[in-house]
C-alpha cells in the first residue's frame, strides 16, 4: 500500500481522536500528509546556556539541570504548577498553567533533564512557560543542532498535539518506513540534476544533520512541489493544444474594419496592438484560445475585447461576455453599445433582474442567431440560455467566478468557444505561472492617450480638515468623490473607522450636498439603486466598503478617499485607487491611516505613493505578504496551497521547474514512456483528489 493510502490513524501516537484533530486542524489524513506537514522555522539547540545568563530579551534556550521542587500556586484558573529549576549557576521557574497532573507524573524532581524554552519575565523575574523537558539521555535525539517548529492550533494544543509533539510523530513514521520515502524523480532526472534523493531530503527537512543539509532538503522538496504543479499545468495546456479543436476565423471582414475605420474613439496604443494581433493569431490557429488579458485598471481591456467579439461576428458567430456583478454587466452592455453607436450589431443584457417577459422574446432569439452579442451575469450560464453558434466567451474578473461556473459556459457549444479572460488585478509573474500557466498570456501596459496618473498622498488623521477643504474644493469644480471604509459596523476590537459613523460625519461637514452609502450587507437592489444615484450624478459623494472595488466606471469621480488605509492589502488599495481617474480631469487618491504604523504598513503606503504601475505593485504586494494571501488565488482551479515553496522568494527554482517540465513534455507530451511511468503516476497521486476541470479550463 502506497504512504498516500496509509491513513494516520495507525500511526504511534495517533488514534481515532488525535486523527480527527489532525484531519479538521492541518488536513492531516495519510502517512504521506504528514510527512509532507513540513515545519515553518528551526531553531540552533546545539548550544547549552547557563541558568545565571538568562534573561527575557532571549530567544529559545536550552539548559541542562534538575527540578529541586513542585509548588502548586493559586485556585482554579489562576493554578499553576511551579517547578524550581537549577543548573549550580542560579535558580529559574518553569511554569504550567495547564496538564498539572500529567507534569507532577512524568517528571521526577533531583533527576536530570534538558530543558528547552522561551524566557519570559513574570514581576521582575525570569521564568519559562510550558518548557520541553527531556531526559538527559535522550540528548543526542533532541538536543542536536536544530530543531523544527511545526504550525499548530489552539485545538490542537488542547489535545497534547504541540509542536514537539508533531516532531515526535514525524520521528515514529519515518522509524516506521524504515528511514526510506518511495523516490518521487526519475533516475535520469535525479542524476542529471543532481538532486538529493527523497530519502534524505525528508530526514534533513525534519531533523537537519547540518544547515547546509537542510538547504539541500529544502531546495529539493520546493523543485518537487513546483515541478509537479507546472508538469500538471503544461500537461494539461499540451493536451488541449493537440487535441482540442478551435474554431477557425479566416476573415477580418466589413463589421471589424467598419468599427476600426469609422467608430474608433481614439487610436489604439501599442500595447493594444499587439494584443489585437496575439488575439487573432490564436483565433485563425485551428486551436482554441485560452488567453489571460491582463492590464491596469482603464488600460482598454474592454475595447480589446470588443474588437476580439466583432473578428467573431465577422466570422458568422456569436459572442458573450460575463462579468460578476449586475453593475458591471450592466456597465459593460452600456460602453459596448456606445462604442458600437449606430452600428447593426445586435447587443442583449441578461441578468438576474431581467423579467421573465423579456427572457421570453431574448432567449429565442439567443437560438435563433438573431443576437451578436450577449452581455450578463452568471445567468448566462442557465441551462435556457442556448447560443446558436457561440464563438467567443469574454470573462472579467475571472477568479470571481469559480472554475466549475466558468467551464459551463463554454462547454454550451459541441466545438469549444475562444475564451478571454480579462482581469484588472495585475498578476506577478511567478504567481501568474502557478495559477495561470495552462493560458497564454497579453499584457496591455499603457494607457490611453489623455489620460492623467493619479496623484496619490498619504495623511494622518489629525490632517483631517485639510482633506475636507480640497474635497469640498473638487465637488465645487462639479466632480464627485468615493470615500471607502474597511467596515461596517463598529468593531470592538479594532479602533477603525467605520463606516456607519463615517457616513453621519459626511452628512454633517458637507450638509450642502448628498451622501450615498453602499455596502455588502445591503439587499442588491437597495446597493445597485444607491449605487446608481452617484453613477448618475445625482449624489456627489459615495461612503463605501470596497464593494466598489471591482468594475465601476464613474468617469466625473476625481477623489478616492480611502479611510484607515493601513487595513487595506496593497493590490486592493491599487483596485481602489482605479476607481478614479476613469475621465480626462486630474485625480487624486488620499490615504488616510493613524499615526501608529508598523514597518511593513509604512512600506505599503509609500510605494502606493511613489507608483502607480500595477505590476509593480503586485510584485511588492507578494514580497510583503506571500501568495497565499493574494485575492483570488484559493479560488483559481488548483488554487495554490504550497507546502514548502514561497512564490515571492522561490522564483528561480518556480523557473528551472518550469524548464525542465517542458522539456520532459516535448519529448513526450503524455508520459508514455517506460522512463516517465513514474511522473505520470506521481501526478495522478497528487491531482487525483481535484476534479480536473483542465482541459476545459
Amino acid at each position: 500500500m502506497e504512504i498516500s493510502d496509509r491513513s494516520i490513524v495507525y500511526l504511534q501516537g495517533v488514534g481515532q481522536k488525535r486523527a480527527e484533530i489532525l484531519r479538521k486542524e492541518a488536513n492531516i489524513v495519510s502517512f504521506e500528509d504528514l510527512l509532507y506537514y513540513f515545519p515553518y522555522k528551526y531553531v540552533d539547540r546545539s548550544r547549552y546556556y547557563n541558568v545565571s545568563e538568562i534573561n527575557a530579551e532571549m530567544p529559545y534556550i536550552q539548559l541542562v539541570g534538575e527540578i529541586v521542587l513542585f509548588d502548586e500556586i493559586g485556585e482554579g484558573r489562576s493554578r499553576r504548577l511551579i517547578g524550581k529549576f537549577t543548573d549550580g549557576t542560579g535558580v529559574i521557574d518553569l511554569v504550567w498553567f495547564q496538564g498539572i497532573k500529567y507534569v507532577r507524573d512524568k517528571y521526577k524532581t533531583k533527576t536530570m533533564y534538558i530543558v528547552f524554552g522561551k524566557p519570559t519575565e513574570f514581576a521582575h523575574e525570569c521564568n519559562i512557560v510550558h518548557p520541553d523537558i527531556d531526559p538527559i539521555e535522550n540528548a543526542q535525539q533532541v538536543a542536536n543542532g536544530f530543531v523544527p517548529f511545526y504550525n499548530t492550533t489552539e485545538l490542537m494544543k488542547k489535545s497534547f498535539l504541540n509542536s514537539r509533539t508533531i516532531q515526535n510523530l514525524q520521528f515514529n513514521l519515518l522509524t516506521l518506513l524504515e528511514w526510506k520515502i518511495p523516490e518521487t524523480l526519475p533516475d535520469y532526472l535525479l542524476n542529471s540534476l543532481k538532486m538529493t534523493p527523497i530519502s534524505d531530503a525528508m530526514k534533513n527537512i525534519h531533523f537537519p544533520e547540518s544547515a547546509e543539509k537542510l538547504q539541500q532538503a529544502q531546495n529539493r522538496l520546493k523543485f518537487d512541489e513546483l515541478f509537479y504543479i507546472q508538469l500538471n499545468i503544461l500537461r494539461t495546456a499540451t493536451l488541449r493544444k493537440h487535441k482540442l479543436q478551435g474554431i477557425i476565423f479566416t476573415k477580418v471582414g466589413d463589421v471589424f474594419n467598419t468599427f476600426y475605420h469609422d467608430y474608433l474613439p481614439f487610436e489604439l496604443t501599442n500595447a493594444q496592438k499587439r494584443v489585437m494581433r496575439e488575439i487573432r493569431e490564436d483565433m485563425r490557429s485551428g486551436r482554441q484560445m485560452n488567453r489571460l488579458l491582463q492590464g491596469d485598471v482603464g488600460s482598454g481591456k474592454t475595447l480589446v475585447a470588443l474588437m476580439s467579439m466583432l473578428l467573431a461576428i465577422d466570422n458568422g458567430y456569436q459572442t458573450c461576455m460575463m462579468a460578476p456583478t449586475e453593475i458591471l454587466a450592466n456597465q459593460h452592455f452600456a460602453t459596448i453599445k456606445e462604442f458600437l453607436g449606430n452600428m447593426d450589431i445586435k447587443v442583449e443584457l441578461l441578468t438576474g433582474s431581467t423579467t421573465q417577459k423579456k427572457r421570453q422574446k431574448l432567449l429565442p432569439a439567443l437560438q435563433a442567431g438573431e443576437i451578436d452579442i450577449l452581455v450578463g451575469t452568471h445567468a448566462l450560464i442557465e441551462d435556457t440560455v442556448i447560443f446558436k453558434q457561440l464563438g467567443l466567451s469574454v470573462i472579467d474578473e475571472q477568479h470571481r467566478f469559480g472554475v466549475e461556473q466558468r467551464s459551463r459556459l463554454w462547454v454550451k457549444n459541441r466545438i469549444l468557444p475562444h475564451i478571454l479572460i480579462m482581469t484588472a488585478t495585475p498578476i506577478p509573474r511567478t504567481l501568474a505561472m502557478t495559477l495561470y500557466g495552462d493560458l497564454d498570456v497579453s499584457v496591455i501596459d499603457e494607457l490611453p492617450p489623455g489620460r492623467k496618473p493619479i496623484q496619490t498622498v498619504h495623511r494622518y488623521d489629525a490632517k483631517r480638515k485639510e482633506v475636507f477643504d480640497f474635497l469640498r474644493s473638487e465637488i465645487r469644480k462639479g466632480r464627485q468623490a468615493y470615500v471607502v471604509y474597511p467596515l461596517i459596523k463598529e468593531s470592538e476590537n479594532l479602533d477603525y473607522k467605520n463606516l456607519e459613523e463615517g457616513f453621519e460625519t459626511f452628512k454633517k461637514v458637507f450638509p450642502e450636498y448628498i451622501v450615498s452609502m453602499v455596502h455588502g450587507k445591503m439587499k442588491p437592489k437597495e446597493k445597485d439603486a444607491e449605487m446608481q444615484r452617484f453613477v448618475n450624478g445625482e449624489s456627489q459623494i459615495l461612503v463605501a466598503t470596497t464593494v466598489i472595488e471591482v468594475g465601476v466606471n464613474v468617469p466625473n469621480a476625481s477623489v478616492m478617499v480611502i479611510e484607515s488605509a493601513e487595513r487595506f492589502g496593497l493590490s486592493q488599495l491599487h483596485q481602489l485607487r482605479g476607481r478614479v481617474g476613469r475621465g480626462a480631469e486630474q485625480s487624486y487618491c488620499i490615504l488616510i491611516s493613524s499615526y501608529k504604523l508598523n514597518n511593513e504598513t509604512r512600506k505599503r503606503l509609500e510605494i502606493m505613493v511613489n507608483t502607480n504601475d500595477g505590476f509593480k505593485i503586485a510584485e511588492a504586494d507578494l514580497q510583503l505578504r506571500g501568495a497565499g494571501d493574494l485575492e483570488g488565488t484559493q479560488q483559481s482551479g488548483e488554487g495554490v496551497f504550497l507546502k514548502i515553496a514561497d512564490l515571492a522568494s522561490d522564483g528561480r527554482i518556480l523557473q528551472f521547474a518550469r524548464d525542465q517540465a517542458e522539456f520532459i513534455l516535448q519529448d513526450d507530451p503524455e508520459l508514455e514512456r517506460p522512463e516517465n511511468k513514474l511522473l505520470k503516476n506521481r501526478l495522478a497521486t497528487l491531482f487525483r483528489r481535484k476534479i480536473n476541470w483542465g482541459l476545459i479550463s
